[in-house]
């Protein structure tokens, strides 16, 4: 590093988000960012450390460390402490096709590692990265990589979520002719319909998908495969298939009332949201709205989150978040040692919204449902919650109600952010697939390759529900090995 020194001389510095007062009116990005001089500070607290974790792409039994793109993270900071943003990006640009995404919506694996990270905050990594999207932007450095080569290979993307999206990238500037599949209206799977647009802008979306029209790949919107695309028509005009339908199966609950009009999976109604906002009143007529109601968010995570951030937006007169699992703790545990990432408790946006608007954090931990309890038209009114304690029955932990905790709250809609189960069938049977045991694509040990020769699988299809930053992974080594099947 050239300023050696620089993790002792300067502390943490992370951009001031915009005033929830103000953004809470509007679905405009709430993150900032910080000047030039500052990022170059923040830069140069990356150590010398010699042996670095934040790119070390790996997983140990079962937990991720560092960055899984393997971002040259050490050399991309030297480059933004000297000034050479257009370097920096160029390098960071090697290993990663999307930095404007992940800088936006991954966790930062990359920050859990960081070998300051193990006594003092680590590097803001994501924030750097962040900055040379925006760099990248002003400098006319966002640019079409037009190939120069073609193999004359034709290859089906289905999905065009990060994995679709980093896959047809990939095997685009590896020469082949890449036409991607996507059933909705709009390429970008949870990234344009999965995640608000005050974490991801639509247009940082759409700005990546009119760069990759430009580079040759053809999109086809409203295109669901084995419904009004058949498969034969893929298995006739191109060399390879690739599935990135992710993981889209969402979890249901099973409590009295689960059918109730009111209970509405997550993602459908963060979808319905952008589509509100892409869309005018005649265009796009609106299923959900939590204006004027009563909010019961189950489940926590990034899509919990999303939910009661929407809902305050919307108007909602109360939100409450439950959550089955205990609170965690602010610290790291021993069991949960750098460089693992640090599964701590994070106060996020939206429960910081709801802080300010409500006076309170609207998550409630070890609470679950027992009944969602309806009105004489069938529409949701109220909820049947209990308190938990986690006990091991039979060498498993097992939530146990807790005799008296119960409670009834009133609920006008009920958002499920509990998580997906796997794909949905329709592909996996329309093409005779073999399945792993939870039901994902199963493909060879030491490749993307699935029981069909010329079929190959990658992202939240194949892995199960997963990051943005994993996903992007496996689409772009996915094509690869689709490249390296293709050529022989």
């Amino acid at each position: 590093m050239g300023k050696t020194t620089g993790f002792l001389e300067f502390e943490r510095v992370e951009p001031d988000n915009r005033a929830i007062g103000e953004r809470i009116q509007d679905y405009l990005e709430f993150h900032q960012q910080l000047p030039l001089d500052t990022i170059r500070q923040q830069a140069a607290r990356c150590m010398d450390c010699g042996v670095s974790f934040c790119h070390a792409a790996t997983v140990v039994e079962g937990e991720s460390i560092g960055c899984p793109l393997a971002n040259v993270i050490p050399e991309i900071n030297d480059l933004v402490y000297r000034g050479a943003n257009a370097a920096a990006y160029e390098r960071l640009r090697l290993t990663h096709p999307f930095p404007e995404f992940t800088s936006r919506v991954c966790p930062a694996l990359c920050e859990g590692s960081c070998t300051l990270g193990e006594h003092e905050l680590p590097v803001t990594i994501k924030e750097i990265e962040r900055f040379l999207d925006g760099y990248a932007e002003d400098n006319g450095l966002l640019v079409a990589k037009i190939p120069t080569r073609r193999s004359g290979k034709k290859v089906a993307v289905v999905g065009s979520g990060p994995a679709g999206l980093a896959c047809a990238y990939e095997l685009n500037q590896l020469g082949e002719e890449v036409t991607v599949f996507e059933r909705a209206d709009r390429a970008g799977g949870l990234l344009m319909y999965g995640i608000p647009n005050m974490k991801l802008d639509k247009s940082i979306v759409q700005r990546r998908i009119d760069i990759m029209q430009q580079e040759g790949i053809r999109f086809e919107f409203n295109a669901e495969v084995g419904v009004n695309v058949p498969l034969s028509r893929l298995q006739s005009e191109f060399d390879a298939i690739v599935l990135c339908g992710g993981a889209t199966k969402p979890r249901s609950i099973e409590v009295p009332g689960s059918d109730l009009q009111g209970v509405v999976p997550a993602v459908d109604y963060l979808s319905d949201a952008t589509r509100q906002l892409i869309y005018s009143q005649e265009e796009y007529n609106a299923r959900f709205s939590a204006q004027g109601k009563h909010v019961v968010v189950i489940g926590g995570g990034d899509t919990g989150t999303d939910c009661v951030a929407t809902a305050i937006r919307q108007g909602a007169v109360s939100v409450v978040q439950l959550e089955i699992m205990p609170e965690a703790s602010l610290q790291r545990q021993p069991g949960n040692p750098w460089p693992l990432w640090p599964r701590v408790k994070k106060t996020d946006y939206g429960q910081l919204e709801a802080l300010e608007i409500f006076g309170n954090d609207p998550r409630e931990y070890l609470t679950t449902l027992e009944e969602i309890v309806g009105d004489d038209s069938g529409k949701v009114c109220a909820v049947k919650t209990v308190r938990v304690n986690w006990e091991k029955i039979d060498n498993r932990m097992t939530p146990a109600p807790v005799i008296g905790s119960e409670q009834t709250r009133p609920a006008d809609l009920i958002l499920v952010a509990m998580g997906f189960m796997g794909p949905e069938p329709t592909l996996l049977e329309t093409l005779k697939l073999d399945a792993d045991a939870r039901g994902n694509i199963q493909t060879a040990a030491s490749s993307y390759q699935t029981s069909r020769a010329t079929v190959f699988s990658a992202g939240d299809m194949r892995r199960g529900q997963s990051l943005v930053v994993w996903a992007i992974m496996e689409g772009r080594d996915a094509a690869q090995q689709v490249h390296a099947f293709l050529a022989g």
